[in-house]
């Protein structure tokens, strides 16, 4: 391509300017990594000054092409760009890090300008893979961009987030790797071997480019290049020095995150000036008018997902006298909320257990097959969050555990992420306990602003998927079990977030047997013989773990001789039992709490509950001598 002067002058001005207010941002805080925004800036000036098309008076246009700055340390370069745009004052970039400030030390979206929370290194591929996913099954023109450092390209989740978009062809994908070999602590894993990056990105089938990162005219070549890929995703690999344009620091280890001091920025300053000479004195009467996204020409999806379960094609299944596993109601309801064309599932190769197959199969352009690599599914699942749709992941409760950093940075980036973990408890058998999710509700129920819900039928299943489905304030959960269960509730039966099922009570009542999931079905068994042995109890179905139904707790157990006996399938570190002697602390109730205590092993599901002591003898037991 070729490229004007005027134009390379002018991007070599606004990088210059770049650098200084990326120094002096750090310097004012007193915090903040320079010489990572130093490395950066001339690509940072090629992208905000040259080639996103975006609607800087909109930031939430649905069409803006979208910059995701995955090495979010670096930025400072950012917003300086963004202030240099007239986006942010000068007031307002100077009070970077803050506390009252949204410019923070790094991405939030509490920053309308900031597409997500990044930072916690290795996760803004995957986020930018959801969002060209979305662009092209919304049909939606716009590109993706996203900038890692070479450092955070040892994370697992880079290469599962670059083999999944080579495996789906998204060639609105752009990713810039900052090659500026050095790290935290020393060197990066590949430092000065920029040939091994792209070999590794064309291994998973990517167009990679190699170029100085430092040559505006290399970079804008290659961006135009990566516009031209109409089959796969590109990624720019770009050499560079860390504090590039400090000839003191440059390429040199030992400052990272070190800002200077007030008495050395001007020096600082003024070297950066000497070094690039003809950019400090360029001049321009002309104003800069960032390149326009283009226009919408269909209107995007934005009614509320809803289900009727008494119109649903599937109703019959959710019979009084029928039974079904709360895995497969799920996926019964998924299907259904299918219908709005906002929301989408994933899986992890698991479709067939989790039954998101049942979406899958009637709205496959809206079905991500992650495969093995859950770290990437809740990565993409927060980049289509993130543009508006309402995303269902859903995997074996056990094996979020790997993915938890992404599912905290998304609950972070106000990600309004819907996780189903199935096979949960010891209940799930002979495939033992590596398969048996018993810390998710722990895991769960500290991420802020979580919903956390474990039905124990179809009915409250099905009703439970859509309360998810409207809750936009955060990451909701559902816990699901593998056996089929009896249906305990009526399909007019409601069950709003928060609340809480009183299945069995009386004024005689001399413990509350608080419970979950499946362990409600052994509770309820228990209810039965302590009655034939004249022993009265209450049963309270918690479906709602986070938020709890703390009145009604408290009512029950204060009648029922202030006894409340909590019975979980799950461990008890962070659990159930552990929820309810948080909200119940100080009111006079006893609490005894039955959970998974002992490591579990292989086995039939009910010599499981039994060996835990979770099934309906052990809860006998623990009524009798709990209220002796």
């Amino acid at each position: 391509m070729t490229i004007s002067r005027n134009t390379l002058s002018f991007l070599s001005h606004q990088a210059l300017n770049l650098r200084i207010n990326s120094l002096r941002m750090t310097t004012q805080s007193g915090s903040g990594h320079p010489t990572s925004c130093l490395s950066a800036a001339d690509m940072i000036a090629a992208l905000f000054f040259n080639t996103l098309r975006y609607d800087y008076k909109n930031p939430a246009y649905a069409n803006n092409d979208r910059f995701i700055l995955s090495k979010g340390h670096a930025i400072p370069v950012v917003y300086a760009a963004l202030h240099q745009l007239g986006v942010i004052s000068e007031q307002d970039m100077l009070n970077f890090r803050s506390i009252d400030s949204v410019l923070e030390g790094h991405p939030t979206p509490r920053f309308a300008y900031n597409e997500a929370a990044t930072g916690s290194l290795g996760q803004g591929l995957s986020i930018g893979l959801g969002m060209a996913i979305n662009a092209r099954s919304q049909k939606l023109s716009y590109r993706t961009y996203v900038m890692m450092g070479d450092g955070e390209m040892a994370e697992g989740s880079v290469w599962e987030a670059a083999e999944l978009a080579a495996h789906e062809k998204i060639s609105n994908l752009v990713a810039i790797a900052d090659c500026n070999t050095l790290g935290q602590s020393g060197a990066s894993l590949h430092p000065a071997h920029a040939e091994r990056f792209a070999k590794k990105f064309e291994a998973f089938g990517w167009h990679t480019i190699i170029i100085d990162g430092h040559d505006l005219e290399q970079i804008l070549s290659a961006l135009e290049q990566a516009h031209t890929i109409t089959d796969k995703p590109t990624v720019i690999i770009a050499k560079t020095f860390k504090g590039y344009g400090l000839t003191a620091i440059e390429n040199k280890a030992g400052y990272h995150g070190k800002p200077f001091t007030h008495e050395e920025l001007p020096e600082q300053i003024e070297a950066l000036k000497q070094r690039f000479s003809d950019a400090a004195q360029y001049t321009s009467t002309e104003k800069f008018v960032p390149s326009a996204p283009d226009a919408l020409t269909h209107t995007q999806p934005s009614t509320t997902p809803t289900l009727n379960i008494a119109n649903d094609a599937h109703a019959a299944l959710f019979a009084r006298d029928k039974k079904i596993s709360t895995r497969k109601a799920f996926g019964y309801a998924l299907e259904t909320l299918g219908n709005n064309t906002a929301v989408y599932a994933l899986d992890a190769d698991v479709k067939n257990s989790t039954y998101t197959e049942f979406f899958g199969k009637k709205y496959p352009e809206r079905f991500v097959e992650c495969f093995i690599a859950e770290q990437n599914m809740v990565g993409v699942a927060t980049g289509l969050a993130l543009r508006g749709k309402v995303p269902f992941a859903s995997t074996f409760a056990c094996f979020f555990t790997r993915a938890y950093d992404q599912i905290r940075m998304a609950a972070i980036g106000r990600g309004a992420l819907r996780l189903c973990g199935s096979h949960s408890g010891v209940s799930i058998g002979q495939d033992g306990p590596s398969q048996m999710g018993l810390e998710d509700i722990a895991m769960m129920r500290a991420i802020p602003e979580s919903v956390v819900l474990w039905p124990s039928d179809g009915v409250s299943t099905y009703k439970l998927v859509e309360h998810m489905a409207q809750y936009n304030d955060g990451i909701s959960y559902m816990k699901s079990t593998r056996a089929d269960t009896p249906m305990l509730y009526d399909a007019s039966e409601t069950f709003p977030l928060g609340g809480c099922k009183v299945l069995r009570s009386s004024a005689h009542d001399v413990a509350a047997i608080v419970t979950a999931g499946i362990t409600v079905h052994e509770a309820l068994a228990a209810y039965q013989t302590l009655k034939q042995q004249n022993i009265n109890v209450a049963v309270i179905d918690l479906y709602s773990i986070k938020p709890l139904d703390r009145a009604t707790l408290l009512k029950v157990g204060t009648a029922a001789n202030k006894t409340i006996i909590t019975v979980e399938d799950h461990y008890a570190q962070g659990g159930l039992g552990e929820a309810v002697v948080s909200e119940l602390r100080n009111t006079g109730i006893t609490i005894h709490s039955r959970a998974v205590s002992k490591m579990p092993r292989s086995g039939e599901p009910e010599a499981l509950m039994k060996f835990e002591g979770i099934d309906a003898a052990s809860i006998v037991a623990l009524v009798q001598s709990a209220t002796k």
